[in-house]
């Protein structure tokens, strides 16, 4: 079974309903994939809508949203995964935001997964897939 595992960006983007990341979880889950995300990405989504300027319209969407998914944690394997990773990236001199290396270190302990961004960033960890969903 396939996993997609959808960074902030594709969150985000799922929960509005914009840029076709909607219809294209849709389109994956029936094929029996499972769409979801991670802690960390609830967290910061959740962080997000919770200090914008229009609140107490857009976090009980996001709210919403992150309820009805798969969430994946960030646990023991998943520390283990960044530290590899902060390792990999440190000794290849690439710079990447804290979030993003979790992101990664939580999609490299799933089997058969693939990180759902428009961000560049995740290309440049081995051992994961990238889709960019947003058309």
């Amino acid at each position: 079974m396939k996993r997609y595992l959808l960074d902030s960006n594709a969150l985000n983007l799922f929960a509005y309903r914009r840029r076709g990341v909607f219809e294209k979880a849709i389109e994956v889950r029936r094929t029996g994939a499972v769409v979801g995300s991670g802690i960390p990405v609830a967290a910061e989504i959740l962080a997000g809508a919770r200090v914008g300027s229009s609140w107490e319209k857009n976090f009980p969407i996001i709210e919403r949203t992150v309820s009805s998914i798969k969430l994946w944690p960030f646990d023991l394997a998943a520390a283990h995964e960044y530290a590899a990773i902060h390792a990999e990236l440190k000794a290849e001199g690439i710079a990447m935001q804290v979030i993003d290396k979790m992101i990664a270190a939580i999609a490299r302990t799933i089997p058969t997964c693939v990180v759902v961004t428009s961000d560049g960033d995740f290309s440049r960890v081995t051992g994961i897939h990238v889709e960019n969903w947003a058309v």
